[in-house]
């Protein structure tokens, strides 16, 4: 029988959601697009064009459309999509990824798993863990409910129908039916384009010589060598000079937009503009910028953006724009104390890597910024243009260094609150191409339930429902469970910035509950309980030869014929049939 863990919702704003714990220290980054490839961002109705740098995390949705592809790399680890293929993070924090594929294909290549770290492909037909660095292919036809599990190199464990069997390499494992499937682990077929294509990817990435001076859990960190120059800088240490022509300044080419539960984000222009703007800090030398990613950490903790906010009541006048926020890079040394709700552990570890003292960073006032004077580096706008997110460079202004002087200037206050960020966000004016409806709704079967935040980000109704059924809303505002997911573990005082009437809002995880509840994106206000009837999967070790039947071309996700118990239930309806007529 399915376990379903039962919990009340109450209504909430968005802005409580992360009230009991720290934000995640890692993201994914959309690194690569091919043709049309959409975004639908966690709480938000529309669909937009997907931008490259944009930082992914829980709630938020890609679509690649028809002949179109799209890449993302968590650290080390990349995530590859064919044509016509929908995902979704259900979660995406220090510990588990864990990733909803309605439809399609996808191709994970895991380069490092830690200990406690855990990797799972959520499909219509059965939940895959990825249980070994490795090379995995997932395929989800929801229309003929078929799943097929390719293990290229690794090892992968599939449960459905409330058992689990492994996947060992050279192997493909297909999974027919939702309530009652049926099973069967054959050898691996030959590869197709798309597998051409992410191996081409792949050995693009084991080309790279190892990098020296950050570590490859570092999202970004792959673009650095091509797009500039490492070097030993007299009080710096190691640094990365990027090549760009003269007067260029940091956070100055991109756009910012709110993305919870950080806030305001910095979103860069440029093809290696990840790692430098959301780890690190950045220093001017000898008449140009360079950054400095710190001590080597093996995970380092990911930021929105390290900056420091210029604003206050004449700020705006002083530039010429009324009312104005302006923002410039925090340099070596300075400490980064968020404006986001967190705890004192997690200021520590976000700047344990920039930081040599960070035991009572908290206190630190009256802060002289190295970079406040540095002419070029202050960087402007209004904040009307700021709350709508536009591009940057097409709407600043020059900021004399007089008005900077008598700024205020912070870390620790959002400059424009969340509300304003909402309120101005552009209505989409181009249609884009995006998923169904009813690929949307399509049911996924899930090992590890999915934290109460993705339900909560993406604003479910108000309706007593199991917390691990995915639904979204038509209303406006999220909902937040009353039980939190994860166990809370500090025992120190949490940072609370002075302001809180701007502060983003962060979700919470669920404790472990019982084992493959299924993941619903829409369902009736009630959900309806069927107790089922569980059947052992049938394992079958692959015969002598392995299948010889080619892999789907694009746009025909999974195996070209059904497994051998789809096969035979076709072969014995004629028969039935026949035997009723009589």
């Amino acid at each position: 029988m399915r376990n379903l863990w039962l919990a009340g919702m109450l209504v909430a704003g968005t802005a409580t959601m992360w009230a009991q714990g720290d934000p995640p220290s890692r993201v994914a980054r959309l690194n690569f697009l091919e043709g049309s490839v959409s975004f639908q961002a966690a709480g938000h109705d529309d669909w937009t064009a997907a931008t490259p740098n944009y930082p992914l995390t829980v709630g938020d949705h890609l679509w690649a459309d028809e002949r179109s592809r799209a890449e993302l790399h968590i650290g080390s680890t990349a995530i590859r999509m064919d044509s016509h293929t929908a995902i979704a993070f259900l979660n995406l924090d220090d510990r588990m990824t864990q990733v909803r594929l309605s439809d399609g294909t996808v191709n994970v290549s895991i380069r490092y798993l830690d200990e406690n770290e855990s990797y799972e492909v959520d499909t219509p037909n059965g939940a895959v863990t990825l249980l070994r660095p490795g090379r995995y292919r997932i395929d989800a036809d929801p229309d003929r409910q078929v799943t097929s599990v390719t293990v290229r190199g690794g090892e992968a464990e599939v449960t459905a129908g409330g058992a689990a069997f492994p996947v060992h390499p050279r192997q493909t494992a297909y999974i027919t039916g939702a309530e009652q499937p049926n099973t069967e682990v054959a050898g691996a077929g030959p590869s197709d384009d798309f597998d051409h294509w992410w191996e081409s990817r792949d050995d693009r990435d084991d080309r790279r010589p190892p990098p020296r001076y950050v570590s490859r859990e570092m999202n970004g960190y792959e673009d650095l060598d091509d797009y500039g120059t490492w070097r030993d800088y007299p009080g710096y240490g190691p640094c990365w000079a990027p090549r760009v022509s003269a007067g260029w300044a940091p956070y100055h080419n991109g756009h910012w937009v709110w993305v919870e539960p950080w806030g305001w984000t910095w979103v860069d222009d440029a093809p290696w503009g990840f790692a430098p703007f959301h780890y690190g800090r950045w220093a001017f030398y000898g008449g140009g910028w360079i950054w400095a990613p710190g001590a080597i950490a093996v995970r380092p903790v990911y930021a929105p953006a390290l900056v420091a906010w210029v604003g206050g009541a004449h700020f705006g006048v002083a530039v010429g724009i009324g009312s104005g926020v302006g923002w410039f890079p925090l340099g070596p040394r300075e400490a980064y104390i968020p404006a986001y709700r967190v705890s004192n552990t997690y200021i520590n570890r976000v700047n344990v890597t920039n930081v040599t003292n960070v035991t009572n960073v908290t206190n630190v006032t009256n802060v002289t910024y190295v970079n406040q004077r540095v002419p070029g580096a202050v960087t402007a706008v209004s904040r009307a243009d700021f709350a709508a997110s536009r591009p940057v460079a097409r709407v600043a202004v020059a900021v004399p260094p007089s008005a900077v002087a008598s700024a205020t200037v912070t870390t620790r206050e959002m400059p424009v609150s969340r509300q304003e960020a909402f309120a101005a966000r552009p209505a989409t004016s181009v249609a884009v191409a995006h998923p169904s409806q009813q690929i949307l709704r399509t049911p996924v079967v899930t090992k590890t339930p999915p934290p109460a935040a993705t339900a909560t980000l993406a604003r479910p109704a108000n309706a007593y429902r199991p917390p691990a059924v995915y639904q979204p809303a038509q209303g406006n505002r999220p909902v937040q469970p009353t039980t939190p997911s994860r166990p809370a573990v500090q025992a120190e005082p949490v940072y609370r910035p002075p302001t809180t009437s701007s502060q983003p809002s962060r979700p919470q995880t669920q404790s472990q509950p019982p084992a493959q509840p299924t993941y619903r994106p829409q369902t009736p206000a009630q959900p309806t309980y069927r107790p089922q009837t569980q059947t052992q999967p049938t394992y079958r070790q692959p015969a002598g030869q392995a299948r010889t039947e080619s892999a789907p071309p694009p746009h025909q996700h999974g195996p070209d014929r059904p497994p051998a118990a789809e096969r035979r239930q076709q072969s014995e309806r004629p028969r039935q049939e026949k035997e009723k007529s009589k």
